[in-house]
């Protein structure tokens, strides 16, 4: 049986920062009161001229050079992303243009805060029926541009960045399941209101940017980290104590800490860089895997736990032998 495993991974994020202290001097908020509802510290922001190609262009040369691999070999390149460059064509050809790789499928996800593992699942399916020997499947946003810096509910949440894997064929388990799984009924709790078919005008105030109901979406993430996580244990007739890590979605510290405990795992064995980067949409999971491989935590071999829960609703997950 053909498997996918991850070869290598990189991710980019931009130079500007933008701290708390910074938020204070343009809204009526706090250092304190940030950290004790998010646990979000700073975030990283794009400057002029860069983009969501931009970045997950960069994400995925570092996560190529970790892999060895050239342009030549990659064959299917997958982007999760709720903030593509261009209407058409997608960002996906974009970054493929510019990496010079050529022929092979290169398209867009759209899944907001799930869209990286939306695109590990298709991948991982590209990869095990010999549609793809090498993928590339990036997330990478500039919620900035739709992010109202008068609405402190949303403005302290998000940052920008991009984080990308490389999966190779194998004959060893790599990705040993994946689930993925969506409920419109919840639109509304979680939206940016325009969009190009219905009519997008930035001058109607508020309307061109992203619109939660906070309390909502927190019950429901919670809840949904659970049930994602035990599904996918239960798939491979496993147990929580199998995890070595568990890599969520980085929205908000206390949903991270919840979803932890629900699913009884301490935060030993959890990734979090949601303090440093804030919440950055379908780029979040893998950045934090790429810092927490980099920095020596996550070691070939480890077993890994990622879950995500994101407008939509979409949630998904993944357990796979790093």
């Amino acid at each position: 049986m053909t498997y996918a495993r991850i070869a290598g991974i990189g991710s980019f994020l931009p130079e500007k920062v933008v701290s708390n202290k910074d938020l204070e001097k343009i809204m009526e908020t706090s250092d304190e009161w940030i950290r004790e509802r998010t646990g979000i510290k700073r975030r990283h922001i794009a400057g002029e001229g860069e983009t969501t190609g931009s970045m997950g262009l960069e994400a995925a040369k570092r996560a190529m050079d970790m892999a060895g691999v050239s342009a030549d070999d990659i064959d299917l390149i997958i982007l999760g992303t709720a903030t593509p460059d261009k209407v058409f064509p997608s960002t996906a050809c974009i970054i493929q243009r510019r990496l010079g790789a050529k022929g092979g499928p290169a398209f867009d996800v759209h899944a907001a805060c799930s869209g990286f593992l939306y695109g590990l699942d298709l991948a991982n399916r590209y990869v095990q029926t010999g549609g793809a020997q090498k993928a590339l499947v990036i997330g990478s946003e500039t919620l900035s541009r739709i992010t109202n810096w008068e609405d402190r509910g949303t403005a302290v949440l998000f940052g920008d960045g991009a984080g990308a894997v490389v999966l190779e064929a194998c004959d060893e388990p790599g990705i040993m399941a994946t689930h993925i799984h969506a409920n419109g009924e919840y639109e509304e709790l979680l939206h940016v209101k325009q969009g190009v078919s219905i009519g997008y005008d930035i001058t109607r105030k508020g309307e061109a940017f992203i619109e939660m109901n906070g309390n909502a979406v927190f019950k429901r993430a919670v809840a949904t980290f659970d049930s994602i996580a035990r599904e996918t244990i239960a798939d491979l007739d496993g147990h929580i104590d199998d995890i070595d890590w568990f890599v969520p979605h980085q929205a908000n510290m206390r949903i991270i800490k919840a979803a932890a405990k629900k699913i009884g795992l301490p935060m030993e064995r959890v990734i979090a860089t949601v303090d440093e980067h804030a919440n950055t949409s379908g780029a979040s999971i893998p950045l934090a895997l790429d810092q927490a491989v980099r920095d020596g935590r996550i070691k070939r071999g480890d077993t890994l736990l990622m879950a995500a829960f994101g407008a939509g609703f979409t949630w998904g997950s993944a357990m796979l032998k790093f």
